[in-house]
């Protein structure tokens, strides 16, 4: 899904904007966290429905240890991380 694809659905929702968003932990509903933060990465698959994350290259050279974290490879794409309460 792309993030156009999210504000679509979303808009499509008419929801007020108080309400409250929550992740589900898997694909079959077996547990369930509000939304607590977003982040804008880079996202490289491994597979159809897995990956990692990496930091942006300035996001990366920012830390105070900047070798402490592993470099985008070249396919990895920017993307919008949710991360859930737990």
């Amino acid at each position: 899904m792309t993030l156009a694809e999210l504000r679509a659905q979303l808009d499509a929702l008419n929801l007020p904007d108080d309400t409250p968003v929550i992740l589900a932990r898997d694909a079959e509903g077996n547990g369930f966290s509000p939304l607590d933060a977003t982040e804008s990465c880079m996202y490289a698959a491994d597979t159809t429905w897995s990956g990692e994350r990496y930091l942006t290259e300035e996001q990366r050279l920012a830390k105070e240890e900047p070798d402490d974290w592993f470099q985008a490879p070249d396919d990895a794409a920017p993307a919008v991380f949710l991360w859930p309460t737990n």
